[in-house]
């Protein structure tokens, strides 16, 4: 968006450098403009820092086999990776370590 601000850019060009629509490129701008853009984006997105490590094999000692009733549910979760480009991945559930190593190996590729 910001290179069709400087001096002699074309709207419709760089939109088609970027494979959208030059309408939406318009709209973007007008919200630029308005000071809708920036503040709401900074304020609702949240990084957080990832660390890939090698994997590590852990020794757990042998225990005696639970009560069904002192069984504890599965434990449900979801990640989820958006990348720019339109990729979108989500892994739910109880996710197999080794699952998301080989998710997170092919995306690095």
């Amino acid at each position: 968006m910001e290179e069709t601000l400087e001096a002699g850019a074309s709207v419709a060009r760089v939109a088609l450098k970027y494979g959208v629509n030059a309408n939406q490129v318009f709209q973007w701008r007008r919200l630029h403009r308005d000071g809708k853009l920036g503040a709401l984006a900074e304020q609702s997105l949240k990084l957080l820092p990832v660390n890939i490590t090698e994997e590590t094999e852990v020794h757990k000692p042998a225990l005696r086999k639970p009560e069904p009733s002192q069984v504890e549910p599965a434990r449900c979760g979801a990640i989820h990776i958006e990348l720019p480009g339109k990729v979108r991945v989500t892994l739910e559930g109880s996710v197999d370590p080794g699952v998301v190593r080989a998710v997170l190996k092919s995306l690095r590729s």
